[in-house]
Order: C-alpha cells, then structure tokens, then sequence
C-alpha cells in the first residue's frame, strides 16, 4: 500500500505513532472554550463576538478558524435579521397549471425561461431585482431592478427578454 501510495514505510510508521499536533490540540482547547462562551451568551453569540471575547481573553486566533470550530461543534450563533418575502400568495386565486412538470430542462434556447425575485440589502433600504433566466444556455435574458415589488418590475424583465430575444414559442415559469 505505501508503494501504491508513494509513502516510504518508515514515514507511515511514523505518522501512525505521531500525537496530535499543537493545532490539533489548540483546536481542542478552543473548542472547550467556545462552547462555554456561547452557552454563556445564551446561544446567541456568533463568530464575530465569540472572537471578540476571545480576544479579549488574549487569544491570537483568527474570525475563521472561529467560524470554522463553530462548526466543526455544531454550534451558530442567532441572527436577528428580519427575512424579506418575495413570494405573497393570494389565496384566493388557483395556482396556474405546472407546464414544465418541474423538469427545468430545454433542448434549445428559448424554449423555457423561468423567474424570481431577491431582494438586495443597501444603506438606505432594501433594493428588488427581478430576473429572466433561459434554463438552455443558464443565461440571463431579462432583469429589471426598482424599490418596490410590483407587477410592474416582473413584466418590465420579462419584456426585456422578449425584446433581446424575440422568441416565438417559450414558456414562462415562476413562483
């Protein structure tokens, strides 16, 4: 197997016999000390105050290794962000039918695109962006970006599709 490998067997024996390295061990001391700082904050810290309080313990570690043990321990801290909804069903009205049968695939450009909205976060408030995929080429056909979420902003990127691309035959899938 060492031969196979490119791995002397003297190296093997050695590495087999080896302890854990300094890392390894500081990793474990880490660890240790994570969990108590996160159970003392009441589950809420994440790596940024974890490390913060690290540091000021006079720990030399890095936000990453942090974030990396916080994993490794499976424990997160809470973020207290509000989530943006894209989607507000209307209850009222029946679904349209599912034309694609969730098979998200074209043998040919413009045949299928499908649609979303995301939100993206700035300074002075939440911007929407709304795009046009064709799932053929996994290119972007269409977008429009406003601060509100309206028809509006879905139709504008669906008409720059059409204007770039004058399909003759497509279907148009979103949520």
């Amino acid at each position: 197997m060492c031969r196979v490998l490119g791995v002397s067997p003297s190296g093997y024996y050695a590495w087999r016999q080896r302890g854990p390295s300094q890392r390894q061990r500081t990793d474990e001391v880490l660890s240790v000390r994570l969990k108590a700082l996160h159970k003392r904050s009441g589950g809420t810290y994440g790596a940024p105050r974890l490390h913060a309080d690290l540091k000021d313990e006079h720990w030399c570690v890095g936000r990453k290794r942090i974030a990396r043990l916080m994993r490794e321990v499976a424990i997160q801290g809470v973020s207290r962000r509000k989530g943006v909804f894209t989607t507000v069903r209307d209850e009222r009205r029946r679904g349209d039918p599912d034309l694609v049968e969730r098979d998200f695939s074209a043998n040919a450009p413009d045949e299928l695109y499908v649609a979303d909205i995301t939100y993206i976060p700035t300074w002075s408030g939440f911007l929407y962006l709304a795009i046009v995929l064709d799932v053929f080429s996994r290119r972007v056909v269409g977008w429009a970006m406003a601060t509100h979420m309206k028809t509006e902003l879905v139709l504008d990127a669906l008409e720059m599709a059409l204007w770039q691309r004058q399909p003759t035959d497509v279907i148009h899938h979103s949520d």
